[in-house]
């Protein structure tokens, strides 16, 4: 069998090689405008850009960002979020206003580029801006690099009619990453400015508000996008965030390129809570989260996950209870394959591609190598997560039903087969000789509920309520009473230790969804 290398190291092979000495044959003329970004001289389309607010394409000083030194009544960003206006000053904003393709090159070292089609494009099926990146390098310190504010949005915030299954082929906001080029992005985020508040009585601080500008990604949309490759789908995009890397306020549609995120905190999140549908349908995603804000998942979408294609591969961050992938309504792999590393395990809702999670008794090093093995030994698949991490799931066509193993580097690891879709393992067998003390044996009332006097009345005031003095201790269990081996004293399933009867070098993995408890650690 052709072995599959999907392991995520290269993730980091795409953001640290450096493509020198080579230039792209530029033999396919691209459709669209285009704009040459330079930190000295930005050219639209042959001419010099201006400041005329009135053309399409605009350069201005005006970049939105979060002011450092306000007070609590400016907005909810921490002392390291904030930028000086020098810092700032810097940085040139290349304004997007008219619908059409719009081809970026070159490099901008301190700038953005803003698409703002005015207010009224939200509801205008026409208000719709591509962006095609044809080897374009853009640094921005104090927000986003590339944003879009105001396009036509294609879906509907409506919680009652939300559904996983959204169209975004006619969003407006659109992004395609041009075959054989190489388009860095890196960016920051713009923490929540108040548009107006409300304060507490004493005044000390803010009970309510209304957002004015809250941007958290590096590469960011206010309207549901579209991002995808060309014909080929050899385009690189690599995106370094200090924040989130790849957002969008509704949906977000992934169709193909190779794309790769490097981000301190969610490579990618869809934040309509309940309503907003991450979808991949094709192409390479590598996410690899950097912890640098103390937490992040790879893919985190505040309603549904849809993996439909392409070759996912996400690690969350080491030191916090997050995902590879997360969804608060749930995640659904219907094609494609995945590999998620991450401390936190979100339930596969449904789909049609077979998945194995791996829960493991101890978090696993980061930068080791599983292999996934048919029993006879032949190597399947191997998996590289550079993460520290508890969970790895793993999902692909390759997983068909059979014996399996798999291995940390040249150990076999102890698996033993958890209930298909619990989370549990499977519940032990109590041993022949264990004894039940006489008044547990034949209890009366037995899950009975006592009725309540007709004349009872809650206390009025709780701090009257005087609790037992032995309240919280544990009872002692009766000298007569022997529990099976492994119940107690260290062989619980779920606490890093495991009942040896159900441990094997071996498992099956059978269509759909499968989980396995994985033994790394050895009891002294």
């Amino acid at each position: 069998m052709k072995k599959i290398v999907s392991y995520f190291l290269v993730c980091v092979l795409l953001l640290t090689i450096c493509f020198t000495g080579c230039k792209k044959e530029d033999t396919v003329q691209i459709e669209g405008t285009k704009i040459n970004l330079s930190d000295n001289e930005i050219i639209v389309d042959g001419e010099k850009i201006t400041n005329d607010i009135e053309k399409a394409v605009y350069s201005a000083d005006d970049i939105v960002f979060y002011l450092a030194g306000q007070d609590f009544t400016y907005g909810e960003g921490e002392e390291n979020e904030g930028h000086e206006q020098s810092e700032a000053d810097l940085h040139t904003v290349v304004h997007i206003t008219k619908p059409g393709r719009y081809v970026l090159s070159g490099k901008l070292s301190a700038g953005q580029v803003a698409v703002d089609l005015g207010e009224d494009a939200e509801t205008n099926p026409d208000a719709v801006v591509t962006l095609i990146l044809n080897d374009v390098d853009i640094t921005c310190s104090v927000a986003p690099a590339i944003i879009f504010y105001n396009v036509y949005e294609c879906g509907s915030t409506d919680e009652e009619t939300a559904t996983k299954d959204v169209d975004t082929s006619k969003a407006g906001a659109n992004v395609i990453i041009a075959d054989g080029t190489t388009n860095n992005i890196e960016g920051s985020h713009v923490a929540k400015i108040y548009k107006s508040y409300e304060l507490s009585e004493d005044g000390t601080e803010v009970v309510d508000s209304k957002k004015l500008h809250k941007y958290d990604a590096a590469f960011y949309s206010k309207k549901s996008m579209n991002v995808s490759g060309g014909e080929k789908g050899d385009g690189i995009l690599r995106i370094t965030a200090d924040n989130e890397g790849l957002d969008s306020e509704l949906h977000l549609t992934i169709n193909g390129g190779n794309i790769s995120i490097i981000s301190g905190n969610d490579g990618i999140n869809t934040n309509e809570d309940n309503v907003s549908v991450t979808t991949i349908n094709g192409g390479l995603l590598n996410i690899l989260v950097t912890g640098s804000t103390g937490e992040g998942d790879g893919i985190d979408s505040n309603g549904w996950l849809v993996i439909n294609g392409g070759s996912v591969n996400c690690c969350a961050c080491a030191v916090s209870g997050d995902a590879g992938i997360d969804s608060d309504k749930g995640i659904y792999i219907n094609g494609g394959s995945v590999m998620a590393s991450g401390n936190m395990l979100d339930r596969i809702a449904g789909g049609d591609q077979t998945y194995a999670v791996f829960t493991f008794d101890s978090k696993q090093s980061g930068d080791s190598t599983y292999t996934l093995k048919w029993s006879d030994g032949t190597e399947i698949d191997e998996y590289k997560p550079i993460n520290d991490f508890t969970y790895l799931l793993v999902a692909g066509d390759y997983l068909t039903e059979g014996e399996y193993s798999l291995w940390n580097g040249d150990s076999v690891i102890s698996v033993a087969t958890m209930k298909q879709g619990s989370g549990q393992m499977p519940r032990p067998e109590f041993s022949e000789d264990m004894t039940m003390p006489e008044e547990m044996e034949n209890p009366e009332n037995i899950g009975e509920r006592p009725e309540k006097p007709d004349d009872f009345e809650p206390p009025k005031d709780m701090e009257n309520m005087i609790p037992p003095e032995n309240m919280g201790e544990r009872p002692e269990m009766p000298e007569n009473m022997t529990p099976p081996d492994g119940l107690m004293g260290g062989k619980n399933p779920m606490n890093g230790n495991i009942i040896s009867e159900n441990l094997s070098s071996t498992f099956t993995i059978t269509k759909g969804g499968n989980q396995f408890y994985c033994v790394t650690t050895t009891e002294e």
